[in-house]
């Protein structure tokens, strides 16, 4: 079992891998031929000691994931010429600091991503479950009340988009980037047919990730009562931090362990890639073995054997 910790994400019509060479992502474009963007950004945990400490490194790894999947998904669009115009304010951006307003734009993006998922699954579930505080109900009641809210949401939210035509497409490049993933984490030559033959289920998943966080901060909220609204939404807008580095812990740990607790604890996120996987076509298997070469730079050693 080869140790690694290569990673990425599924873009329009293609796939983006984080690995030793920096980051690669890898479209098919309308010709059919596979593009490839290659991205030296550093991991913001490689500009700071105190980033890599445990608990503090599962904030920032979330903060840098998502920096760095905008980008590659703004760059997957621009091959398919999907770039939306840009906006007044964005003109005044880019016409006011140049080449860092690109910058600022993608950052203002992060922040507005973030905000509307914390909303979405964590502030709204309170602010529902706070209305029943009129008719006394236990702390205890409430806190199950919450859970079942977020869980609920969080998993509506991702059985409704996989209904969506594009984004099946995407889950599908999704299910392709982890075959070629656990095909080179088994030592397997990456080649299609051995890629198609692995699972789509990967320990280490973004969905995961968020299963994860829904069940920690079931357990880190349960000691926080119920309070004034809201103290109750700032106090857990506070605590995402430490959930999120609490759960980076617990996904390191069960990707580099394995055993009955921890196959137990991974269950429920690898159900959850039901939804969010889908079985490839050949054609996006070979997409994501390029990204994988491309990050992992296989595709130097190729070129000089």
């Amino acid at each position: 079992m080869r140790n690694t910790t290569v990673g990425g994400q599924a873009v329009i019509e293609g796939v983006m891998m984080r690995g030793l060479k920096g980051i690669a992502t890898a479209v098919r474009n309308p010709e059919g031929e596979i593009v490839v963007h290659h991205d030296d950004t550093k991991p913001l945990s490689q500009k700071h000691a105190f980033f890599k400490w445990p608990l503090v490194r599962g904030a920032v790894a979330l903060v840098d994931s998502m920096r760095i999947g905008i980008k590659s998904l703004n760059w997957s669009a621009s091959i398919f010429g999907e770039e939306e115009e840009p906006t007044k304010f964005e003109v005044f951006l880019k016409a006011k600091f140049g080449e860092k307003g690109e910058k600022i734009i993608e950052t203002l993006t992060l922040i507005f991503s973030l905000g509307l998922s914390v909303l979405l699954f964590f502030v709204l579930p309170t602010l529902i479950t706070g209305l029943l505080r009129r008719y006394d109900f236990p702390a205890i009641v409430l806190n199950i009340t919450e859970a079942v809210l977020r869980l609920s949401i969080f998993i509506g939210y991702l059985y409704g988009i996989s209904k969506l035509k594009d984004i099946y497409r995407v889950f599908q490049y999704h299910g392709a980037e982890h075959k070629a993933i656990i095909c080179y984490e088994n030592e397997m030559e990456l080649t299609v047919e051995n890629v198609r033959t692995c699972t789509r289920y990967h320990e280490r998943c973004g969905t995961n990730f968020m299963f994860l966080v829904m069940a920690v901060s079931i357990v880190v909220f349960s000691f926080t009562g119920w309070t004034h609204p809201v103290i109750r939404v700032v106090t857990r807008i506070l605590l995402l931090p430490l959930i999120s580095g609490i759960t980076y812990e617990i996904l390191r740990w069960l990707g580099k362990t394995k055993g009955p607790l921890q196959t137990a604890i991974a269950y429920p996120g690898m159900m959850l890639q039901r939804l969010t996987t889908k079985e490839p076509l050949d054609e996006m298997l070979e997409v994501s073995i390029r990204a994988l070469k491309e990050a992992e730079g296989l595709m130097e050693i190729e070129q000089h054997s």
